[in-house]
């Protein structure tokens, strides 16, 4: 396929790699996404949260943003498994940053 011809779908998958390989809010570590532990998930993203000196919200803004950006780009793509996996390291991410869990 030629340049001009590339799809609305092809502009979006690029648009929203670009941005969780490089937002300017968080500098992730390699994988975070792809780790089985929800809380090991939590502590990479708030490791990677409270270090950033770029990010515009507080850290646990920041990391849960990152987080759900990912589950929610990622969409049907994402098995149930994984959609689970990330959603249980949200209830983690609220725990490492002490906040109430989430109805």
């Amino acid at each position: 396929m030629a340049k001009s011809q590339k799809s609305k779908s092809d502009k979006t998958k690029r648009w929203s790699q670009e941005v969780t390989e490089h937002s300017d809010a968080l500098t992730l570590e390699h994988g975070v996404f792809a780790l089985d532990d929800p809380k090991e998930i939590a502590a990479s993203l708030k490791r990677s949260a409270e270090a950033s000196h770029r990010r515009k919200a507080e850290p646990f803004r920041s990391a849960m943003s990152m987080l759900t950006f990912y589950i929610n780009r990622a969409g049907k793509n994402l098995s149930e498994a994984d959609r689970e996996r990330l959603e249980q390291a949200k209830d983690e991410l609220r725990k490492a940053f002490g906040r109430p869990p989430h109805d």
